[in-house]
């Protein structure tokens, strides 16, 4: 039985914002690549989108460059963006369908697209080379919910250990099943932190959020997962409003089919460390990738999940729900760009959290865990 918790009840008295230099500081950045996305498993987008063999993201995490490729086993594979042979970063698009093999443009090494060497030039000369020990460089890949994780590490935490409390709890939404309607990239003027925070509360909505206030009581829900690296809950869609959409009409299919009635009236939002936030809504889903680039920027690419059905009807009322969000993301991608300015004040201090933002002050608690400041 899942336990949700009133917002305010989960508040931990004398909680405050993080200190100016988490998001001024180069070095901190440079920490947080190596300690939060270079050991976290990282969201590279819906596996969906590498549906046959030969099909490949490029994405970067924590300053690498790492190819995403299904093989012909039908395996997704990650692998590290540099050639054994001389080190030259072998794939330039961001995203294509290689027909055989991966070959690297300096001196043609080429490679399956298992990452297995298999072609390389004049090397039959040099005494004692075996193509087999100079294989692509892997990482770590994982699937879950039709999404895509990969970690840099060597030795990593296995996926369903790190990602246990998420196992099975989004199961009623049927994720895995649901096609890509919508796509869009925004790049936000801001820290990446600063991102996160925002989507973790709604006290800020009745100011920024207007549209969504009439529809998502910003006092409505409660949390189920409160401290930890996965935080998040429900808000209640206000009667007569079918889903989170501009005319509050619901955008097709309910994308669960065994989805209960309490969540028919529901909106769920979760941020997952280290680089996913995950919106549910009865009607469709969407969620956003962050990728930080710099101290006052981090891209953000965002996707909206539907049942394929709804995809299918010329009837369909998707842009209500792709319009209601876009609208609301943008609001909180100028909020969040005045907070990044106002911060970098050399008169901004830590500022007290209140009651009804207990759960990013919980995100603090756990990035701070991970930056080995807890």
């Amino acid at each position: 039985m899942t336990t949700f918790h009133r917002t305010t009840t989960t508040y931990q008295p004398g909680a405050h914002t993080l200190p100016r230099e988490h998001y001024t500081s180069e070095a901190i950045l440079a920490e947080e690549r190596e300690r939060v996305f270079a050991r976290g498993w990282n969201c590279v987008g819906r596996a969906s989108r590498l549906a046959q063999p030969g099909d490949y993201l490029v994405r970067e995490i924590a300053g690498e460059s790492i190819i995403v490729v299904r093989d012909r086993g039908g395996s997704l594979n990650a692998f590290f963006n540099v050639c054994r042979h001389r080190g030259t970063r072998i794939c330039r698009e961001e995203s294509g369908r290689f027909h055989e093999t991966i070959q690297c443009p300096y001196h043609a090494w080429t490679y399956g697209i298992d990452g297995r060497l298999v072609g390389t030039p004049h090397m039959q000369e040099v005494e004692d080379f075996h193509k087999e020990d100079y294989p692509l460089h892997r990482a770590s890949i994982a699937q879950w919910e039709g999404f895509v994780f990969v970690n840099l590490a060597r030795d990593p935490e296995p996926f369903e250990v790190a990602w246990a409390p998420m196992l099975g709890r989004l199961a009623r939404w049927n994720l895995e099943a649901l096609a890509i309607g919508h796509r869009v990239t925004y790049d936000v003027q801001a820290n990446w932190k600063l991102v996160f925070q925002n989507y973790s509360e709604c006290l800020h909505c009745p100011t920024i959020h207007p549209k969504l206030a009439t529809v998502l009581p910003y006092q409505s829900g409660a949390n189920d997962l409160v401290e930890g690296p996965f935080l998040g809950g429900y808000m209640e869609i206000k009667a007569p409003n079918e889903s989170a959409t501009m005319s509050g009409r619901a955008c097709g299919r309910i994308v669960g089919g065994e989805l209960p009635a309490d969540d028919r009236r529901r909106a769920y939002y979760y941020s997952l460390m280290p680089n996913l936030l995950l919106s549910l809504h009865p009607d469709y889903v969407n969620y956003y990738m962050l990728h930080p680039v710099a101290l006052d920027r981090t891209i953000v690419e965002s996707e909206w999940l539907f049942h394929p059905e709804t995809l299918a009807d010329a009837q369909n009322n998707i842009r209500d729900g792709i319009e209601f969000w876009d609208l609301t993301n943008r609001q909180d991608w100028d909020i969040v760009a005045q907070s990044q300015l106002g911060i970098g004040s050399r008169r901004y201090v830590p500022g007290p959290y209140s009651p009804r933002e207990s759960i990013p002050a919980a995100w603090d608690r756990e990035y701070l865990r991970l930056m080995g400041r807890g």
